[in-house]
């Protein structure tokens, strides 16, 4: 069998071939460009003004929906997807770093750091809620097979 050959450029792509790297930065990329184009719809559309709750809802909502991604894709491997959602929420951090200095009041309503925590804190502890729901769900499989194999050797040995 011939080996694979690889080039000497290409080895900076291996991290693509680790799903959860791959979708958290995926991710951070569309987290990133629903904030940038929420900020400057917010800062720099004067006719939206008006609307503001309106547009904030409906950006909340995308942003929302975009950082589920993580979640439902890796509902069943809680490490992966704890991984995920930091590598995206971490490309979400540095680019409000890269916001705040475009848009000065941005720090004053919250710091990088907060920003960074809250989405850290936030996939962790969906990560680990995941892990205890799935270790549930394994304790009561393995409970209800256990259960149904007593029941079958209790109906076989009344045939007897």
């Amino acid at each position: 069998m011939a080996a694979r050959t690889q080039t000497p450029g290409m080895r900076w792509q291996l991290w693509l071939r680790h799903r959860a790297l791959r979708s958290g930065v995926l991710t951070g990329i569309y987290l990133s460009c629903v904030l940038v184009v929420w900020l400057e719809v917010a800062n720099r559309v004067r006719e939206l003004e008006n609307f503001a709750g309106t547009r904030n809802f409906v950006a909340a909502a995308a942003f929302v929906t975009i950082a589920m991604v993580p979640v439902l894709r890796f509902r069943q491997q809680p490490a992966r997807l704890f991984l995920a959602g930091l590598t995206a929420w971490t490309l979400l951090t540095l680019t409000y770093i890269f916001a705040e200095m475009n848009f000065k009041l941005l720090e004053s309503r919250m710091g990088f750091f907060h920003v960074f925590m809250l989405g850290a804190v936030s996939y962790g502890f969906v990560a680990v809620l995941d892990w205890v729901f799935l270790m549930c769900a394994a304790a009561r499989q393995q409970h209800v097979a256990e259960t149904r194999g007593d029941a079958g050797l209790a109906e076989r040995h009344r045939a007897r």
